[in-house]
């Protein structure tokens, strides 16, 4: 009898699993189990493409219902899952159905941070940014002249102002931290993206922390900050991180320190049981990290599709990232985790540049705006395991393709 293999989550790793697994074995019997009531699609355009009517949701889909159809993949959609029993491998949904699992992969993704409701986090008009069906709210107040206070300068919190600048909208953006962009980029970076914003008319207040937000009739009208400044809003949109979604692989009795972790092979402490994607810590430089990428969330269900294939897989990422901010593209190969100098190099294109990552005299990331040719250089250099010096960095007339 063929194996039962069930997911627990129905994103961007779960279905890049399901495809993998499919394409090694043809007879298992594969399970998507979703929150949403919607197939797996991409999250990254909801802020941008989607949330602006650019793109529909057929588009968004990462696969249409025909294909999990001819591949015979079942999807369980708009349901949850209320425990997992890892002595009978049995899985309850929320509705009381129960199924039996042979292996079972936690691809559960991250939920966005909210605000507390003391503060005002619950008011009407108050958007996260996760969901498809945060952008549907959202996208209705995408109108011209009107009043959003973004809370949280980071990708997320960046590319939400870019698109309500570009749109007409009034934007003010509210960081707790000293700089945009603190915990994620240097601080060339930072200012670089400050003053792309500051030239589209966002404003930006920078080591101030929101107090709280005020309403009128349930709805909010006005954000408060820490030092009293207050802010007239129509509208706020709060991205101020993620949280992944573990609860459920504590219950299970997994092991769980910021993540569910995982091994080299991408099981967790139970042998039978995988993870992939935002929801899973794994060694990588001697750390416990989680990537919030779709190339992780790719990969590294790959290679546990792979793995619960027999193929004995390593899991070895090479992290890269992107943003999308007006007419810039951010491409960030590798992680600046412990940096201690940074070298600026422009491009050859008018208003590209790079601002290169040292840990020492070792090259550890890259961060290209407007420079891809840069950008993809600095990707295979770190892939191949290779080094850069300072000195070669910031040299322009070293062609650094030649250092490959």
């Amino acid at each position: 009898m063929s194996d039962s293999i069930i997911v627990i989550g129905a994103g961007q790793a779960a279905a890049s699993f399901a495809a993998r697994l499919r394409q090694n074995d043809r007879h298992c019997k594969i399970t998507l189990i979703g929150e949403e009531p919607h197939l797996p699609y991409q999250r990254p355009p909801l802020s941008k493409k989607y949330a602006t009517g650019d793109m529909s949701f057929d588009q968004l889909l990462l696969r249409p219902q025909d294909w999990y159809e001819q591949n015979q993949i079942s999807c369980i959609t708009d349901q949850r899952v209320s425990t997992v029993d890892t002595k009978t491998k049995n899985i309850t949904l929320a509705n009381g159905e129960v199924q039996h699992w042979d292996k079972l992969v936690f691809a559960t993704g991250s939920r966005a941070r909210s605000l507390p409701d003391a503060i005002g986090g619950n008011l009407e008009s108050v958007y996260l940014l996760r969901g498809l069906k945060d952008a549907d709210n959202f996208s209705d107040e995408l109108v011209e002249n009107r009043r959003v206070v973004i809370v949280g300068g980071g990708y997320i919190g960046l590319e939400a102002a870019a698109v309500c600048a570009s749109r007409g909208l009034k934007v003010t953006l509210v960081e707790a931290s000293e700089r945009i962009l603190q915990r994620v980029a240097c601080h060339e970076t930072s200012v670089w993206f400050r003053n792309l914003h500051t030239l589209n008319g966002v404003t930006i207040h920078e080591g101030v922390g929101l107090k709280k937000f005020e309403g009128e009739n349930g709805k909010v009208n006005a954000a408060i900050l820490s030092d009293g400044t207050r802010l007239e809003a129509d509208f706020v949109l709060v991205g101020i991180g993620i949280i992944p979604n573990a609860e459920l692989a504590i219950d299970a009795g997994l092991d769980v320190d910021g993540g569910i972790v995982a091994n080299e092979h991408c099981q967790t402490s139970h042998p039978d049981i995988y993870a992939a994607g935002d929801c899973a810590a794994f060694q990588y430089k001697g750390e416990l990290t989680r990537l919030e990428s779709v190339q992780n969330a790719i990969d590294q269900a790959e290679c546990a599709a792979d793995n619960i294939a027999g193929e004995a897989r390593f899991y070895h990422p090479y992290p890269w990232f992107w943003s999308d901010q007006y007419d810039v593209k951010l491409q960030i190969a590798g992680l600046n985790r412990g940096y201690d100098n940074i070298i600026t190099r422009t491009g050859d294109r008018e208003g590209s540049m790079a601002h290169f990552y040292f840990k020492g005299d070792q090259f550890i990331a890259v961060d290209a705006m407007n420079d891809p040719r840069t950008y993809m250089v600095g990707k295979k250099i770190l892939e191949a395991g290779k080094n850069i010096t300072p000195e070669q960095a910031s040299d322009k007339s070293i062609e650094l393709k030649s250092l490959m």
